[in-house]
């Protein structure tokens, strides 16, 4: 008995995993593009989380999609907290289709799966195989679980546990356990259900236990969350609130709420005893379980607002946070994740790397025209921090490679990681240049004059400019951004011409050290120069980029002459 208990429940689990596998595949894209259309308002969040969620058959997997999202500033908490609540009614949808007498069927599922998984080469269509055994698997192992437990109807110490179950809370306790313990709600559910097709369990105690699952599954992602960034703590300290809540709602209404799901649950008049039970109680729990959800997030999608401001409360920002610069902070075990969610997580940890290297050179021009060698050197180490990053995007990303991936998925994944080298050659391309241009200043004691600065302020901040436009079009995926900098060329080029005829002039100028002067002018305007190349080829990495979103036109740097340089790689000591 235990064996086949234990088989099937291991049979179940296996299904429900290949067959969630397959589905981030084949539907992770359009979910995630779902996700972020359908969230502009509460209840449309709750039907996006619905959805999502009855599709991929995961919850966990909604609310990892929704820590890139709130991560990436595209949704609030609040929006979150709505699909979070539609994510719970996603999960009754595999309680339905266990209530209904389909098991006799997994013998053919799994035949067409297995079918489709090792006779077709279309990648494709291996995935519905997967998918379509991974269904058949579930079925079949809810039949041997319901095979196996059937004795029990007889087994006086089964009869007498169940007897002390009758308590809600340790019902919902030792539910809440086991789910935690098997990290699938939908597997505590199938049991429920299967124990209740032999007539074993009430239906009171049925929705006890299904209770006790809700909690259980949330603290899963709780625990899940310890050690990820604040965004991926207060999502899943949201599930459990509203699932703690919800549980809290309804436990003193369990015997009310039996009532109402036999009121409207199929009923069977003409059985009697355990018979009876077998018969109604799978289909009564199902509702229940339904009723339970729904009116849940009906109860409490009013509150949303106030439920982010207390999460916010719960989960304060930590000082340590601030000093993670130079360490991944979404790519953590980034195989569990659908694909489509890890690329998201990937372009958000590229934008990180990009929000370094922005502000690398937005604090490099003091220091390099007028600094002492501790400024310099200071603003050198900032550089260690890109390194530092840089090195674990590429182990994290070389992880990823060898994941399933779609071709596409493939090209965007190579698209950040050469918008990742850049940003990390913009970093090396302070260090190595401007800052040796900064540190030969001092050596020679070369003082730049106040018109000379100007222009060179002048480069440097539409040079710093198209760099942030250039992270711009890799967090945000904005087509007008990527031509914002590729139409900078003009500008940059006759900036930097103006700058190049104004040192000539002064070039004959009696002043002291003024060939000295002269060289480190130049080489710094041939640097900001090679600054703009990397930020021209992010631009064009990203344009070139698939389902790129187009926003409404802004001002774009417009000029006459082109660079000769804008287009061929810089010569620099070390890029990348």
């Amino acid at each position: 008995m235990g064996m086949g208990l234990l088989a099937g429940l291991a049979l179940f689990l296996f299904g429900i995993e290949q067959m969630t596998d397959a589905l981030k595949v084949l539907a992770g894209e359009r979910m995630k593009a779902l996700l972020a259309r359908l969230t502009t308002n509460r209840f449309k969040a709750v039907f996006a989380g619905a959805f999502v969620t009855s599709v991929i058959q995961s919850s966990s997997v909604t609310t990892v999609l929704l820590v890139g999202f709130i991560s990436a500033g595209l949704l609030s908490l609040e929006q979150a907290i709505g699909v979070i609540m539609g994510s719970n009614i996603g999960t009754t949808v595999t309680a339905q289709i266990i209530a209904f007498k389909v098991t006799h069927y997994a013998p053919l599922l799994i035949a067409i799966g297995f079918a489709l998984l090792f006779l077709s080469r279309n990648e494709r269509l291996t995935h519905y195989g997967n998918m379509i055994m991974g269904l058949g698997l579930v079925f079949f192992g809810m039949q041997m679980m319901s095979g196996a437990t059937e004795p029990l109807r007889d087994y006086p110490p089964f009869v007498d546990l169940l007897t002390h179950l009758e308590n809600p809370l340790t019902a919902i306790t030792l539910s809440a356990m086991f789910t935690a313990i098997i990290q699938s709600s939908s597997a505590t559910t199938g049991v429920i259900i299967v124990l209740a097709s032999q007539g074993l369990i009430s239906l009171e105690l049925g929705i006890a236990l299904v209770l006790g699952a809700n909690i259980g599954t949330c603290i899963t992602a709780l625990l899940a969350a310890i050690g990820k960034p604040r965004e991926a703590v207060k999502a899943s300290v949201a599930h459990v609130l509203f699932n703690v809540v919800g549980v809290l709602i309804w436990w003193p209404l369990i015997a009310w709420l039996a009532v109402a799901v036999r009121e409207i649950s199929p009923a069977h008049p003409n059985l009697s005893g355990t018979a009876r039970l077998a018969a109604e109680t799978p289909r009564q729990i199902a509702n229940a379980h339904t009723i339970f959800n729904v009116a849940n997030t009906l109860l409490l999608i009013g509150f949303t607002v106030p439920m982010a401001a207390l999460v916010d409360r719960l989960v304060p920002k930590l000082k340590a946070e601030s000093e993670q610069e130079g360490r991944l902070q979404y790519l953590k075990q980034i195989t569990e994740h659908t694909p489509a969610l890890a690329l998201d997580i990937v372009r958000m940890e590229v934008a990180r790397l990009g929000g370094l290297a922005v502000a690398m050179l937005r604090s490099a021009f003091e220091p390099v025209i007028s600094g002492d060698s501790v400024a310099v050197q200071r603003l050198r180490d900032r550089d260690d921090e890109i390194d530092r990053l840089h090195g674990e995007l590429v182990k994290a990303v070389g992880r990823l490679s060898q994941e399933n991936l779609t071709d596409q998925q493939s090209r965007q994944l190579h698209q950040y990681m050469a918008a990742a080298n850049y940003f990390e050659g913009i970093g090396d391309l302070i260090e190595t240049s401007l800052c040796e241009i900064g540190k030969e200043r001092n050596r020679h004691q070369v003082k730049i004059s106040d018109e000379t600065r100007s222009l060179l302020s002048s480069i440097h901040q539409r040079v710093t400019w198209t760099v942030e436009e250039s992270l711009h079009a890799v967090a945000n995926r904005k087509r007008q951004h990527a031509e914002n900098v590729i139409a900078a060329k003009a500008e940059i080029a006759t900036l930097a011409d103006a700058a190049e005829a104004h040192l000539l002039k002064r070039l004959t100028a009696d002043q002291p050290r003024r060939t000295q002067t002269f060289r480190i002018e130049t080489d710094l305007i041939e640097g900001y120069r090679r600054l703009y190349y990397f930020a021209r080829r992010i631009a064009k990495v990203i344009e070139e980029g698939d389902e790129l979103e187009t926003v409404a036109p802004k001002e774009s740097a417009t000029g006459s002459t082109p660079s000769p340089t804008a287009d061929s790689p810089p010569q620099t000591e070390r890029v990348g």
